[in-house]
């Protein structure tokens, strides 16, 4: 025992050493189990019947989703007000006069007045995903066993309160599903409407990534950032994927400048830190790397 006391009297002394301590207790930040079970009823909202235990009441779909939607409100209004408020102490955001409840409540708001056409973006996906892959046998076999389409569904929830400058939740959010599927998309990243990934492990998006319409990723691909100094951040450091491009496994697109033509092939294992033009095909034959254009 009396090592024991000795190894906690060091432990003690190590969170004055390193901090790392989370001084105001539970209220101070969002809690990351209360996120997962908030996207989890999110993608009930989402794709109802596909999630739930039992089956679903069409006749009492109004009022079932009525509840769900006031329980995640409620439930996303606390954790966007913890971390706002965090944020402010830190000097990093306002709350303004009205408080950061109130902040929370108009971003919560605005979230499920967006949540249709986050939908309507989800529904081309999935036609991506369907189409994309002829191993698809339906629409409802990519909704309930794609990590790809899983990934972008969390994503396209996660980039909304990125895009509101909600700190931490979108974090938590994205890397959550990058758990679970091994498909690193930052919340920063803006992707266009059907987009599929096939496969998807190992799969990284960047946080200043732009992709176009029409975009196909396999596994293993990094589209990051050439190594930059942490006051580069605010810079554009990843690479823009325009419309109808597809990347191969394997490939790594890196930097800010990069520019992938429109309706370019980008084969596997390929190394490109340089734009590529419209059309262009991008592979290596005998340890070289080849750009053939049109």
């Amino acid at each position: 025992m009396q090592r024991l006391h000795r190894s906690i009297e060091t432990l003690v002394r190590s969170y004055d050493t390193y901090g790392l301590v989370n001084q105001a207790g539970s209220e101070n930040l969002p809690s990351r189990d209360s996120i997962a079970d908030i996207l989890r009823g999110l993608d009930e909202l989402v794709f109802p019947g596909f999630r739930e235990f039992g089956a679903l009441d069409h006749d009492n779909l109004h009022l079932s989703t009525a509840e769900k939607v006031y329980h995640l409100a409620r439930e996303l209004i606390g954790e966007v007000e913890k971390s706002i408020a965090f944020s402010s102490r830190l000097g990093e955001a306002s709350c303004g006069h009205d408080g950061c409840h109130v902040a929370a409540e108009l971003i919560v708001n605005d979230f499920f007045d967006e949540l249709p056409l986050i939908r309507g973006m989800l529904a081309k996906d999935l036609q991506a995903a369907f189409e994309g892959d002829p191993a698809a046998k339906s629409t409802a076999e990519v909704i309930l066993s794609y990590p790809g389409f899983e990934a972008i569904t969390i994503h396209r929830m996660a980039h909304f309160f990125w895009t509101r400058e909600v700190p931490l939740i979108p974090r938590i959010m994205s890397e959550l599903i990058h758990g679970r599927t091994g498909i690193d998309i930052h919340p920063g990243a803006e992707i266009g409407e059907s987009f599929f990934i096939d496969h998807g492990t190992g799969v990284v998006i960047g946080e200043t990534t732009v992709i176009g319409r029409n975009v196909k990723l396999y596994q293993g691909v990094t589209l990051g950032a050439l190594s930059v100094k942490k006051d580069g951040v605010s810079k554009k450091r990843h690479p823009t994927i325009e419309d109808k491009v597809t990347i191969y496994s394997g490939a790594t697109i890196l930097g800010g400048e990069t520019v992938i033509g429109r309706g370019s092939t980008i084969g596997g294992n390929v190394w490109i830190t340089e734009s590529v033009p419209p059309g262009a095909m991008v592979y290596t034959t005998s340890g070289d790397q080849v750009v053939r254009t049109k």
